[in-house]
């Protein structure tokens, strides 16, 4: 992505820096939701104009799709780590703590596909399939990294992986929405460790 990006604004040029423009649009999304976030809040929290805007990231709809990226590839990065732990336990380990050092962390409080999935009305039914989507498809990814650890014998026979991913992603999408409701540290870490003590294994 260029680092600058050129537009004309009541007839002068206006320069800013793409990726930092990006970047503040994602907190606002992550703090507001789809919805909830204003034009006038993102030109504002990106320092550029409306024709800025749309020239370098298209409508409000495309801007988010993008902040959608950036987040993906850069806050939620832990969880390709988490897909490569050479156990199931692991994994979530790896994927509790990273959403819980996300939460503790400098960013806005709680999830962004969270807040932007649950607060999109009819209107925005577009957004909430992205992000359904996009949530579909890192559950798969989750759900073939458990069910080679049931073929590998790393759940006990009566446990099921689909089952798993669902429990996996019930308290991580609770530990997002404990945290924007502003619940402390300790309470969230307990609860990350109360998950992982009881992790069904063999």
């Amino acid at each position: 992505m260029e680092a600058l990006a050129k537009s004309s604004a009541r007839g002068r040029p206006r320069e800013f820096c793409v990726d930092a423009a990006l970047a503040a649009a994602l907190r606002v999304f992550w703090s507001k939701g789809y919805e909830g976030a204003s034009m006038t809040d993102l030109t504002d929290a990106m320092g550029v104009t409306r024709p800025s805007l749309y020239a370098a990231f298209g409508n409000k709809e495309e801007l988010f799709k993008k902040t959608l990226d950036l987040y993906e590839r850069d806050k939620l990065a832990f969880m390709r780590a988490a897909l490569e732990a050479p156990t199931a336990k692991g994994v979530a380990e790896r994927l509790l703590n990273g959403v819980l050092d996300m939460q503790v962390g400098p960013d806005p409080k709680g999830c962004l596909g969270v807040i932007s999935s649950t607060n999109c009305g009819t209107e925005a039914e577009s957004i909430r399939a992205e992000v359904v989507k996009r949530r579909a498809s890192s559950d798969a990814a989750l759900l073939r990294r458990f069910e080679q650890a049931k073929a590998d014998g790393d759940f006990p026979d009566h446990v099921e992986p689909a089952a798993m991913v669902s429990y996996l992603s019930a308290v991580t999408g609770g530990l997002c929405l404990q945290a924007g409701a502003g619940a402390p540290v300790e309470a969230l870490r307990k609860l990350v460790d109360t998950t992982l003590a009881l992790w069904p294994s063999r």
